[in-house]
């Protein structure tokens, strides 16, 4: 009852003209960032971060999650219409949205992508609304060893359920890490790793480093390929919609698949990118007609949509509870609440409550703000697909440079920028994921402070973290994480090459 209570005043937070301006706003851009292919809401989030320094810290979530949902709307447009997705999310979205386009069914299509995205979200909000609070008056038990053990849970899922090669995600990890590590030492005041440079005596700046790795990296990349765009086009009628939402009522099972997928995988850190993959693999296996997937089928439209969503949603209820980001945006949110002076974690839901469930109760207002807008502005947002990238990649630049120079008013910053950008190059052409990296820098002086001051309290003893049920689950389940991939490794040979020959003919 209290957390409804919580909620109904988190409405009045939310509800205010300012707030409603402000996510109104942030859908917009939000949609724009979704419908570019080449940036993504992690990248949106991270470039336009600093134009909320100046904002009150709820204002500032609510406009900044709100350009996440848009970016969420926005991405189905373009893989829909253009068969480009906008986000890598969307790229299930293509196999059967495109091809509904091509017959002249777009309208279909995309009322039923953005129906989709708003019922997985709203689904997940439900989630966050009802389990968040218990998990976060658990987490007010937790002391430096269960906060380490968390924190380590994290990485080591990280590596064990990285799309990518683990090494690859270690080798993003540890230099995160290292950057992380530069600066003055909190605890001893010693100066680390800044070379006499009076510049690195603050260390990073995580802004720095995200708005480099994801704006500059993503448009450097953007341009080399050169990108142009063609598709259909799609005006969105009334009698469309409620036609569409009638077909959809039949895929009330899809929804529910989809949905749990969703907010298993955006919890734990799997992302909405799997999770849109999933969805549509569970789907096809379940359909009547799987033949009929790749052809046009709405629910290989439904599928991957919802699940994208409820990922993107659910992954803030690790973020908001345990300080834990879920996904790169996530991880970006975090940044930012960190720079507003909030203490991500249990505490938030006691000290900071206007700000929780104002944000909780926005998720609400701006899911369906966002499906208002993206079925009465189709066109438009088409049309903008048809400017040049060359035009809209400086505006892009400048802004990433301007964001980066507001930080701390310094030149060397926008310079870290861009070599943080080259880097974010280098890492996508090279295929090294760079959510860890953001991950490790965010979270690494954190677990290095709750290891340290886990060792004093047992004076050195590692079994500390061993000591009771509750840190010793913890840590085990996060080495269990580490080790998975051995794991996999180790049943592969177990079942011999023959039997992995055959089970590959049988995937074909």
């Amino acid at each position: 009852m209290d957390d409804f209570s919580n909620l109904l005043h988190g409405f009045s937070v939310a509800a205010t003209l300012p707030n409603l301006g402000y996510m109104l706003v942030g859908i917009l851009l939000g949609v724009l960032i979704g419908v570019l292919p080449g940036l993504g809401g992690a990248n949106g989030v991270a470039i336009l971060l600093p134009l909320t320094f100046a904002m009150d810290p709820t204002t500032g979530i609510i406009m900044l999650s709100c350009i996440y949902w848009g970016a969420l709307f926005g991405g189905a447009i373009t893989s829909i219409l253009f068969n480009i997705p906008g986000e890598p999310w969307s790229v299930a979205t293509t196999f059967d949205g495109y091809p509904m386009a091509q017959r002249g069914q777009a309208a279909q299509a995309l009322t039923a992508a953005f129906t989709s995205s708003f019922v997985g979200a709203v689904f997940a909000t439900l989630l966050i609304t009802f389990l968040a609070p218990l998990l976060a008056r658990f987490a007010l038990r937790f002391g430096p060893a269960e906060l380490f053990a968390v924190q380590l849970l994290t990485f080591c899922s990280f590596v064990g359920m990285s799309q990518e090669a683990p090494v690859k995600t270690l080798i993003a990890m540890l230099l995160g890490f290292a950057l992380a590590a530069v600066g003055m030492d909190d605890m001893t005041g010693q100066l680390r790793m800044t070379y006499g440079f009076t510049d690195l005596l603050k260390g990073f700046d995580f802004l720095i480093a995200v708005i480099g790795l994801f704006g500059i990296g993503e448009i450097l990349l953007t341009m080399e390929e050169g990108l142009a765009f063609k598709g259909q086009s799609a005006r969105i009628s009334p009698r469309v919609v409620w036609q569409t939402w009638v077909q959809l009522l039949r895929h009330w099972k899809t929804f529910l698949r989809s949905m749990a997928i969703g907010c298993w995988m955006g919890i734990t850190p799997g992302g909405a990118t799997p999770a849109s993959f999933m969805s549509y693999g569970v789907a096809r296996r379940m359909a009547k007609n799987p033949e009929d997937f790749g052809k046009g089928e709405l629910a290989g439209v439904v599928a991957p949509e919802t699940a994208a969503h409820a990922a993107g949603t659910s992954a803030l209820l690790p973020m908001l509870t345990l300080g834990i980001p879920g996904s790169p945006t996530a991880a970006v949110l975090l940044g930012g609440l960190v720079i507003w002076g909030l203490q991500p974690g249990p505490m938030l839901f006691t000290e900071h409550k206007d700000f929780v469930w104002g944000l909780i109760a926005s998720m609400y207002l701006a899911n369906i703000v966002g499906l208002i807008v993206v079925l009465t502005t189709v066109p438009f947002w088409a049309a903008i697909l048809r400017v040049p990238f060359a035009i809209i990649a400086p505006i892009i630049i400048v802004t990433c440079a301007v964001g980066a120079y507001t930080v701390h008013s310094s030149m060397f910053d926008v310079y870290l920028m861009l070599g943080f950008g080259v880097l974010g190059y280098l890492f996508k052409k090279i295929k090294i994921p760079m959510a860890p990296l953001v991950l490790a820098l965010v979270l690494g002086d954190k677990a290095e402070a709750n290891f340290r001051q886990s060792m004093l309290l047992s004076q050195g003893e590692l079994s500390i973290f061993w000591s009771n049920g509750l840190v010793g689950g913890i840590t085990g389940l996060a080495l269990l994480m580490l080790l998975w991939p051995l794991l996999d490794v180790a049943k592969r040979w177990a079942r011999g090459p023959a039997a992995d020959a055959q089970q590959e003919v049988k995937a074909v």
